[in-house]
């Protein structure tokens, strides 16, 4: 039903109609991408293993440079039972300007039993005038785990530019076997809600990173507050079921991303078993 409303709305407006899927697999010791097919203007990059033949690396390119009002794109992730990837972008993404119709994006993405998904796109910039909504979902089985994160720039702020005229509408889902854990829904229209202190306060750059695989403790959320190098006001650290969330609202991408990756290392550390790295393709 949820590929079907997805491919019903893929087909009612003109554009790109850009479609990439990706399947992992576990086997020997090692995770593979075994199925990753594309249709402009989205491709996937060779595959990477950095840190382990266990952890597949993997880079999205979108081909066209930037999402336009009319696209509408669609990215299905599944990864196997005991299979684990690492996901990013090759760039910083995009999105015009629209003089009408709006943009889409809707990600599907399905963790296997015991595997793991971090999914961790580069920063994206939304133009004034943009008109986008995305939709992402998350389906884990029982003992699957995610991580992801999301960091907005409104406007092109080093020419100036605010996001006064447009709209932004972003929702994600996380399921578990069926049974929603974390729903999320985000909307910022461009007008006084710019300056709103309920929405952007005059800040140009908001960010959400979201780990779901087990409970975390007291002290593990201090600690994530406390590596934040900047002004206590710009972010917030929340419980949730089983997991942890963390907001950023400010005006730097490099403070957010330097935060969203301590806060990553953490957790890596505290629940995966993993050491950090850096991303090739951030450097």
């Amino acid at each position: 039903m949820w590929k079907s409303m997805i491919q019903s709305n893929l087909n009612s407006f003109p554009g790109w109609q850009g479609h990439l899927q990706l399947t992992y697999r576990y086997n020997r010791a090692k995770t593979q991408a075994i199925q990753h097919q594309g249709t402009a203007p989205l491709k996937v990059q060779r595959s990477f293993y950095p840190e382990s033949e266990a952890i597949c690396h993997n880079t999205i390119l979108h081909t066209a440079g930037g999402i336009v009002g009319g696209d509408r794109l669609q990215i299905d992730i599944d990864l196997q039972p005991e299979s684990r990837a690492v996901i990013t972008t090759a760039a910083a993404g995009k999105i015009y300007g629209s003089n009408g119709p709006p943009a889409a994006q809707f990600i599907v993405q399905n963790v296997g039993e015991n595997a793991c998904l971090e999914w961790l796109p580069q920063e994206t910039i939304v133009f004034n005038q943009a008109i986008f909504h995305q939709h992402l979902r998350v389906n884990l089985a029982a003992t699957g785990s995610w991580l992801g994160w999301e960091i907005n720039r409104f406007g092109r702020t080093a020419r100036g530019e605010r996001f006064t005229q447009g709209e932004w509408k972003s929702a994600t889902e996380v399921y578990r076997e069926g049974k929603p854990i974390w729903i999320d829904r985000q909307l910022l229209v461009g007008d006084k809600m710019v300056d709103s202190p309920h929405r952007l306060a005059g800040q140009s750059i908001v960010g959400s990173l979201a780990w779901i695989g087990a409970a975390v403790s007291k002290d593990l959320v201090i600690e994530a507050r406390s590596i934040f190098d900047g002004e206590p006001s710009k972010i917030g650290v929340t419980r949730l079921t089983e997991g942890l969330l963390c907001r950023y609202r400010g005006d730097s991408t490099t403070e957010v991303r330097q935060w969203f990756t301590a806060v990553w290392h953490l957790l890596r550390y505290s629940f995966l078993n993993s050491p950090p790295i850096h991303l090739r393709v951030w450097q």
